[in-house]
């Protein structure tokens, strides 16, 4: 089934896995985390963003350089970031998000949360510094915390909240590498050509722990969540649809299961009211 997920036991006492996009998906809205992790039914994706990807795989790659030879790139000298790209064997492994990441066992909800991270720099007085990357194409791209995503923002809280739960020492700001590309260039000419800003967040990780007793509470009871209402507020688009598609469904099988009211054809002398 292409839109199975692998569903959460509320008999089972092994720990449940969990990556750092479910959880998103619980916080932004309850119903659509119960579809897909008790249920199985996951929301239908998007595109994937293969031209992101590809610039991700790039900075990466410009940043290992520097990882490597233990200097400065230059996008922090120039915003004044004292810090360097951290040298740990274990980078690789942080940054697989689909099999590895980071990852810490929540003891109080017995849940195994996990998550892959772009990049992690370094201070001299040892603290960690959650890095993302984003990419983007807009006329204006963002430069300040308030032009983020809060999104963006959970996403890089959960990573900071991981870190601490392995015992590192975690600087309270972290960084988006933000890319966005030029389209008010003359021609193509066969490139594409970014503006880089580096914008610093002061995440709030106070929440992480809050939200994981939230949803195995939520996945232990039977009772479904309420459609429509996502933590932030506002109507899900997703449960909405699927509201609004499943009533229409519904309504079109009633009229097509109703029964046809067969009408006799009148006989050829029968009388009709007009004779009289």
């Amino acid at each position: 089934m292409a839109w199975a997920s692998k569903t959460f036991d509320p008999q089972a006492s092994e720990p449940f896995r969990l990556s750092r996009s479910k959880l998103d998906l619980y916080t932004d809205c309850p119903r659509c985390a119960y579809l897909d992790l008790r249920l199985g039914v996951k929301r239908v994706s998007g595109p994937s963003f293969t031209l992101n990807n590809a610039v991700d795989e790039l900075l990466k790659r410009e940043f290992d350089i520097h990882r490597a030879r233990g200097t400065t790139h230059p996008l922090l000298k120039a915003y004044g970031v004292d810090a360097v790209p951290y040298d740990d064997p274990r980078m690789e492994e942080w940054r697989d998000a689909l099999r590895r990441g980071i990852s810490t066992h929540h003891q109080e909800s017995n849940l195994i949360l996990r998550g892959g991270v772009d990049d992690i720099w370094i201070t001299p007085q040892k603290e960690l510094i959650v890095v993302d990357y984003k990419a983007t194409s807009k006329k204006e791209g963002p430069s300040t915390t308030d032009d983020l995503y809060d999104a963006y923002k959970k996403q890089v809280e959960i990573y900071q909240w991981l870190f601490r739960k392995n015992g590192f020492t975690v600087s309270p700001t972290a960084y988006f590498v933000y890319v966005n590309g030029k389209s008010d260039l003359e021609a193509f000419d066969g490139k594409l050509e970014f503006d880089i800003k580096l914008i610093g967040y002061v995440g709030n990780d106070s929440w992480v722990a809050g939200a994981l007793m939230g949803l195995k509470a939520m996945l232990m009871s039977d009772e479904i969540p309420k459609v429509g209402i996502a933590f932030g507020g506002g109507p899900c688009d997703f449960c909405t649809y699927r509201e609004a598609a499943g009533k229409a469904l519904a309504a079109q099988h009633v009229r097509s299961k109703a029964p046809v009211k067969k009408v006799e054809p009148k006989k050829k002398d029968e009388p009709t009211a007009s004779m009289f």
